[in-house]
């Protein structure tokens, strides 16, 4: 199915760190949809998965994004190393992904998932990355491995599917 299937999708959020951000390109948009998708998951009751790149490092997960979902630590760049990051995402069909940095961990974390035969949504108005052209490179790899490039709001109807959705007013307010 093309659609994203909402109710076997996972959202992952990848590394939105307090000690990263300032240096991210547009990071304070990035983060407001990586925001409106964990809202939008919470009202449908999606699961999320996060992650932190070596905390101690880097910092735990900014604030705006800290009651999203549990957090999952992790040393390597490929959250995919971490036993308890695959084990969250065990029953789960669609990976919809959104983090820092789009061309280190979100694009290793991808490759990984979809080395182990994952479909992979990237939310590309919710990948941040130091550099512009950073991202973009990397979003044309994961492409071309197979991950699907969308934006939030496009996840967002998905999810819904339909108008009727007795979610949809809450869910609409977010895409505003």
């Amino acid at each position: 199915m093309p659609l994203i299937e909402a109710f076997a999708c996972r959202l992952v959020i990848i590394d939105f760190q307090a000690r990263l951000m300032p240096a991210i390109h547009d990071g304070a948009r990035m983060v407001a949809n990586a925001r409106r998708l964990a809202d939008g998951a919470a009202l449908l009751g999606l699961p999320v998965v996060m992650t932190e790149q070596n905390p101690a490092g880097l910092g735990k997960t900014v604030q705006d994004l800290a009651d999203a979902g549990p957090v999952v630590a992790k040393m390597a760049f490929d959250a995919c190393v971490e036993p308890a990051f695959l084990a969250a995402l065990a029953d789960a069909g669609d990976i919809v992904v959104c983090g820092c940095e789009a061309h280190v961990c979100v694009m290793q974390t991808a490759l990984g998932l979809l080395a182990r035969g994952r479909r992979v949504v990237m939310v590309q108005d919710a990948l941040g990355s130091r550099a512009p052209e950073s991202k973009q490179a990397a979003l044309g790899r994961m492409e071309r491995h197979g991950a699907e490039i969308v934006t939030t709001e496009m996840v967002l109807f998905e999810w819904l599917r339909d108008a009727g959705h007795p979610r949809f007013r809450a869910v609409l307010d977010l895409a505003k």
